[in-house]
């Protein structure tokens, strides 16, 4: 009896979600983005020619030449004699380590307290919403800092500060969502045939409810790995300097701009396209997942 309960509408805008994301350019892009940088994150051991932290060739690097692109360092080397393709492909995996991590504890936080706000209402909605007011009174990218600042230069403080971060997104996200969705019929026949209400909620209206939350998760993975790169060029990355990271390698790169800017234009474009990948994936999805704002 409970299965027939879900209406049939909230499954309908699914059915074609790939269908119409196929047929988006954008989607496509973001697509192609974000797949080649997850499979070179993970396959970085193979398709680094050099390790990250060795230089051996230290011995090139002068303070007014830092060689470029050879047959050798197909994008040349640092200014500590490192290959700079080996340590770019290596952030790759730090950025995704980084990002998918705090989006995940974002939302899992963010989900918690917005399915309680949704489901009880009354003083439990309005004890997690002011908390959330308050969250969101702070600038986001001052309150990570601070949060880094406080539990030390590593990289699970990064984490940690990401993810405090993004955590009102998908509460007031969720509670929204949650809201309108009691609002629908099936809810009101559920609780007329005596469904129990945390039946109800956990059965149907919090499934219901989690497009939004995953559209969220893909746009704050692109955050994430900005605000990651951010906090790592005010020197709040990992407690190892020699480790690779897009804003670490941003940040070290500015004593060297005028011998070879390219150490400083590589980190930040590999910043950019993949927060663009994320970006347009995570619009794309919005558009193909909300009727109504489908063409």
């Amino acid at each position: 009896m409970t299965a027939t309960l879900v209406p049939p509408v909230a499954a309908a805008p699914r059915t074609g979600v790939w269908r119409r994301l196929r047929h988006s350019p954008g989607a496509m892009a973001g697509l192609v983005i974000v797949v080649v940088f997850v499979a070179v994150a993970l396959a970085a051991p193979l398709l680094a020619p050099y390790s990250p932290v060795a230089s051996p060739d230290l011995a090139q690097i002068r303070p007014d030449h830092i060689p470029g692109f050879s047959a050798g360092h197909p994008l040349g080397l640092d200014q500590n004699g490192r290959d700079e393709l080996s340590r770019l492909i290596y952030g790759a995996r730090s950025s995704l380590l980084i990002g998918l991590v705090s989006t995940l504890a974002g939302a899992l936080i963010g989900v918690v307290l917005g399915g309680l706000a949704g489901a009880f209402g009354g003083w439990v909605d309005a004890v997690v919403m002011r908390l959330v007011d308050i969250m969101l009174a702070l600038p986001g990218l001052l309150f990570a800092i601070g949060i880094a600042a406080v539990l030390g230069k590593t990289t699970f403080s990064i984490m940690i500060a990401i993810a405090v971060v993004t955590v009102p997104a998908f509460t007031r996200l969720l509670r929204g969502a949650m809201l309108a969705e009691r609002e629908r019929d099936y809810v009101l026949a559920a609780t007329s045939l005596g469904l129990r209400r945390s039946a109800v909620v956990l059965r149907h209206v919090l499934p219901n409810s989690l497009s939004p939350v995953l559209v969220q998760a893909t746009l704050t993975l692109a955050t994430a790995i900005i605000d990651a790169a951010a906090l790592a060029f005010l020197g709040l990355g990992g407690d190892d300097p020699s480790t690779p990271e897009w804003g670490r390698m941003l940040a070290d790169a500015q004593d060297t701009l005028t011998v070879a800017p390219r150490l400083a234009f590589l980190p930040c474009v590999a910043i950019i396209l993949v927060a663009l990948g994320f970006t347009l994936l995570g619009e794309s999805l919005r558009e193909a997942l909300d009727p109504k704002g489908r063409r």
